[in-house]
């Protein structure tokens, strides 16, 4: 039996996603964070570094969002419904498969570090850690971040999904999407409008439903 070892507000929702893109049968595992946010100790019991998500698909366990999906579409893709089988759109899929987290996730949470950093040191040196970390975003993060979100509306003024029709590389692609639209307040059309369309998807809505009963 496949297990999706899931945790609340995480990218584990892509894979519980995918899951329901196969109609597969699988049971999920749920964890709640702890008040610090952190995940609780229990996901060590299923990978050493106590992250989600982790799959296990009988005795193996599998780790890494991009890697679990690449596992899930070999293994039950049997239609190769979510996977481009011509050249051009296989480059792009293998493409932002590895981007999602290799390029633009980095830059997102970096930016997140630095807002919360101020809140979470002594009154006395606030201000030093608040001017610190501004100039870490203006100077660093921000210019870099603006280049992919550029990048990015550009390329889905032209293009639906990322790697021609609809396939598991959107899916990877929809987390820091989701996360740049709920920081933008809809500032971007064309990533609006991707996250509007794939929301729409009855396995995603299906997805969406498991996760708020969980």
């Amino acid at each position: 039996m496949i297990t999706l070892h899931h945790l609340e507000q995480s990218r584990s929702f892509r894979i519980l996603w995918a899951l329901e893109e196969l109609n597969l049968n699988y049971q999920i595992q749920f964890y709640r964070r702890l008040p610090t946010f952190a995940a609780p100790p229990e996901l060590k019991l299923v990978h050493p570094l106590g992250k989600a998500p982790v799959l296990t698909d009988g005795e193996g366990s599998i780790a890494e969002s991009a890697v679990i999906l690449e596992y899930l579409q070999e293994q039950y893709d049997t239609q190769q419904q979510f996977k481009p089988q011509d050249h051009a759109n296989k480059q792009q899929y293998r493409y932002w498969m590895h981007y999602a987290e290799g390029s633009l996730m980095p830059l997102l949470v970096m930016q997140l570090v630095m807002t919360n950093v101020p809140q979470h040191v002594p009154f006395l040196i606030k201000p030093v850690a608040k001017k610190i970390t501004a100039g870490v975003k203006a100077g660093f993060i921000q210019p870099r971040l603006k280049d992919h979100v550029q990048f990015l509306e550009s390329y889905l003024a032209t293009h639906d999904y990322f790697a021609g029709t609809f396939s598991f590389a959107d899916i990877q692609m929809s987390f820091p999407l989701q996360a740049l639209v709920s920081r933008t307040q809809g500032k971007y059309p064309n990533i609006q409008a991707f996250i509007q369309r794939i929301a729409q998807r009855p396995a995603y809505l299906r997805a969406q439903g498991k996760e708020q009963a969980l």
